[in-house]
């Protein structure tokens, strides 16, 4: 599995579109054996579910991102995890271990606006 952490410095960043970069974490076995950082390729419309498919992510974990950036990580084939904070690394490892729980959505527009990704 591979899963992706949006991040602002070494924490899960509020909003997935506009965020640093990517913590990569590959897992095996309830294993993480290896994470890489990913740079942000640039907040484009539809962009970031195809560049985190093309990375072969099956997993996005974010603060916050709106409908429509859902729908595209969706049918890319990455499942969506939002209302999370924290330091990046022990997200991993509590995702990992079961006892990530994740919250609302930290993304937040006025009825007709999009959050990154769309």
């Amino acid at each position: 599995m591979r899963i992706a952490i949006a991040m602002d410095g070494n924490q899960v960043s509020g909003h997935f579109g506009h965020c640093e970069g990517y913590a990569i974490f590959d897992v095996e076995d309830s294993i993480i054996y290896r994470r890489d950082d990913l740079p942000s390729p640039g907040h484009e419309p539809g962009r970031l579910p195809v560049f985190l498919a093309e990375h072969n992510v099956d997993l996005i974990i974010a603060g916050g991102m709106g409908p429509k950036a859902i729908a595209l990580f969706q049918q890319n084939g990455i499942d969506v995890l939002l209302g999370v904070s924290g330091n990046v690394d022990y997200i991993a490892q509590d995702y990992i271990a079961g006892r990530l729980s994740p919250g609302a959505s930290t993304c937040h527009h006025g009825e007709g606006e999009e959050c990154g990704g769309h």
